[in-house]
């Protein structure tokens, strides 16, 4: 991998989100099958952990596999799972070597025994890791997550554990998927795509959003780096306006 002098940022975002986007086209301009571009996709993935690191970030949550990614062709299906498999089996020992702590978000029943097995062993093994949190989002979606929330809620309400009258955005906010984590600060998306298909719609109600055209296979460490120039570009008002955020910045 590049080692590469890193660029000096003002910002680094605590939280970088990235919905992996353009395996399947990088694949058909090459006229191959679409799970060559996943393959291909691993480089890119491996980069931006990597660069992460580097930077300091303290979480990465990378947009593997949706819920609705299972209408996808069973070959193809087929094959994401192998390679979740694959990975899971071959890199996971190379994480826990780099001090990073692994998470899978989502709802990982509906994964083959075998599969949840390797997903449970390689959270446990890196669990006390303190340096990069990478999360993977398998079988996840937005709307699944703001579904179980509620589910969990209404659980709770009924159990006598928690009052109607009490739940509050911050409160629900603690029902979901990486509470315990920094709420995105930036959402890179590859692909050239300018949408965030239903990837955490509750996390990304202040999330800086940067679209990038290069497919992701061809994601690399300039495309991160220049994603974070952008990031740093922008005002984050969080509803403030900007004599508000001057006199904050001046007390």
């Amino acid at each position: 991998m590049s080692q590469a002098t890193l660029p000096k940022f003002e910002r680094i975002p605590r939280h970088v989100a990235i919905v992996m986007d353009g395996n399947n086209r990088w694949a058909k301009r090459r006229h191959l099958p679409g799970v060559a571009g996943h393959k291909a996709g691993v480089k890119a993935v491996k980069i931006v952990i990597e660069q992460a690191a580097r930077l300091e970030v303290e979480v990465l949550t990378l947009f593997a596999f949706s819920s609705e990614n299972w209408q996808r062709p069973e070959k193809e299906v087929n094959a994401l799972m192998q390679l979740f498999l694959n990975a899971l089996q071959k890199e996971v020992k190379k994480l826990h070597e780099h001090n990073i702590r692994l998470i899978i978000m989502g709802d990982v029943t509906g994964f083959s025994p075998v599969l949840q097995e390797h997903i449970a062993s390689a959270q446990d093994l890196t669990k006390d890791n303190t340096g990069l949190t990478l999360v993977v989002a398998a079988n996840y979606g937005g709307r699944w997550d703001i579904s179980h929330a509620a589910q969990n809620i209404a659980k709770d309400v009924l159990s006598g554990k928690l009052s109607a009258d009490s739940i509050t955005p911050e409160v629900f906010a603690g029902y979901t998927c990486l509470n315990h984590f920094p709420e995105p600060d930036l959402c890179i998306r590859t692909g050239g795509e300018l949408r965030i298909s239903n990837f955490m719609l509750w996390q990304f109600a202040y999330t800086e959003l940067v679209f990038s055209d290069a497919l992701w296979p061809d994601f690399d460490e300039t495309n991160f780096w220049s994603a974070i120039e952008e990031y740093n570009s922008r005002t984050r008002r969080f509803g403030r306006t900007d004599e508000q955020l001057k006199e904050d910045q001046t007390c």
